[in-house]
């Protein structure tokens, strides 16, 4: 299997979901506190399928 660099549009998502997760497993932005976790998991999901899949 190849892997391929992730597009930009994909990378931008993946880094907004990765600071969200951060700024709400930190509880500094309470409305998301709660999903801090899955936004961390979120991102890397699809920073790694931005890299396993072509024009992604």
């Amino acid at each position: 299997m190849k892997t391929s660099a992730p597009s930009q549009l994909c990378f931008i998502i993946s880094l907004v979901l990765f600071i969200l997760g951060i700024l709400g497993g930190f509880g500094l932005v309470g409305a998301i506190a709660a999903y801090g976790t899955y936004l961390l998991v979120a991102a890397w999901v699809v920073l790694a399928l931005g890299c396993l899949m072509k024009g992604f």
